[in-house]
């Protein structure tokens, strides 16, 4: 791995840490600040809302700064919302510090990628990708335990300062291994890059990423409650299940771009959708059984987020065709739609849990996720030249 790769993922890391964290101070933070859970609960729907503005609007008005001080940039940036964080005199302060942070979110991935495939070869891009966004797979569960940890022992906001401390490393290690000169095409004037939400293609990547990735997150949101009161574990138990998926997430993280690289993206993402959509399916018969469910968790971390490296580079070739003065807003809409895709899973899989009950978010992700599946199949068939489509007129 470059060295610059490598600092690369360990921001993705400290990125994801701070996005998930706080998931697990929910509780510890209302009680201290003397706020309602609901509004404890603001800390992560402002952050994601922040990322999935600031992705393409941010990239695109920091289009002609170059690569490598805007990624110093970021990670300063970042690691100075969580030094705030760790300060916060109160529940305003420390929603800006949110805020901070998921600015810089936004941009590090799309512009992060855009700097990933620079540092391979062409053949080897989505694995690139892949070995960047392993970090944030990582930090997706182990941040979690990891947070809670710190936080009952040493108080909530001795958490954002280690993160902040992952935020340095990686800049340190940004400033000394990634080099000074990345490719880095000039931008298009601001009008013309947002230009990238009338293309269809686009958006029929970013529908593909928002349905792929939240159809998992029906499930996900609710997997601790899935194994403690349907298979009947522990929560210690539980934790230690959780970190095994991550162990799992990161594996399939890497084969998922490997695959891609040998495949390509659409032909990858439909096998990753489809296996996706049958573990989910087998979870909704096996969660009552500790072993089988066990098994079934960890087969599902194996192909997650498997579709991550494959959907980022795609979004970056659609882009390159239909909008080549774009690309790096094309791929901050993309993260995006990462975004909304969580969110918008969470939120479906509370609608789940209330109407029918937790038992049925497995079976009900994996449908989803066959939509995802039949939205790659189109898009493989439009770029084959099968299926008619429209395009805007070029101004």
């Amino acid at each position: 791995m470059p060295p610059a790769l490598l600092a690369l993922t360990l921001a993705a890391f400290a990125i994801g840490t701070t996005e998930f964290v706080i998931v697990g101070l929910i509780p510890t933070i209302a009680a201290d600040l003397g706020i309602t859970l609901p509004s404890a609960g603001l800390l992560v729907s402002l952050y994601a809302l922040s990322v999935a503005v600031s992705a393409p609007l941010l990239t695109a008005l920091t289009g002609k700064v170059p690569r490598k001080p805007l990624l110093l940039g970021l990670m300063a940036l970042f690691t100075v919302g969580n030094l705030i964080a760790w300060q916060a005199p109160g529940y305003s302060t420390l929603i800006t510090a949110r805020v901070l942070t998921g600015l810089a979110h936004g941009v590090f991935f799309s512009v992060g990628s855009i700097i990933a495939t620079g540092l391979v070869p062409r053949e080897k891009a989505a694995s690139a990708i892949a070995t960047m966004f392993s970090g944030m797979t990582v930090a997706f569960v182990t941040s979690i335990p990891l947070g809670t940890f710190i936080g009952q022992r040493f108080g909530w906001p001795a958490t954002f300062l280690a993160v902040s401390a992952f935020g340095l490393l990686a800049l340190l290690g940004a400033w000394a291994f990634v080099p000074k000169s990345i490719a880095h095409t000039p931008p298009a004037p601001l009008p013309r890059q947002m230009r990238v939400l009338l293309q269809p293609r686009l958006l029929l990547v970013y529908a593909m990423t928002a349905v792929g990735y939240g159809g998992s997150l029906i499930a996900f949101t609710f997997l601790a409650p899935i194994l403690q009161d349907i298979a009947g574990f522990t929560p210690e138990m539980v934790g230690v299940v959780l970190l095994a998926y991550g162990v799992s997430v990161a594996v399939g993280n890497v084969w998922g771009g490997r695959l891609a690289d040998r495949q390509g993206a659409v032909s990858a993402l439909k096998t990753i959708f489809l296996l996706l959509a049958a573990v989910l399916l087998v979870l909704t018969f096996t969660a009552p059984h500790k072993w089988l469910v066990v098994l079934t968790v960890l087969a599902w971390g194996a192909v997650a987020f498997g579709n991550v490296p494959a959907l980022q580079v795609y979004v970056v070739q659609q882009a390159e065709k239909v909008a080549p003065d774009a690309v790096d807003v094309a791929a901050g809409f993309n993260i995006a739609a990462f975004n909304i895709g969580v969110a918008g899973g969470s939120w479906a899989g509370s609608l789940v849990v209330g109407q029918l009950g937790l038992a049925h978010t497995p079976w009900i992700a994996a449908l989803v996720t066959l939509g995802a599946f039949g939205l790659t199949v189109l898009s493989g068939r439009l770029d084959d030249g099968g299926v008619p489509v429209l395009r805007p007129a070029e101004a």
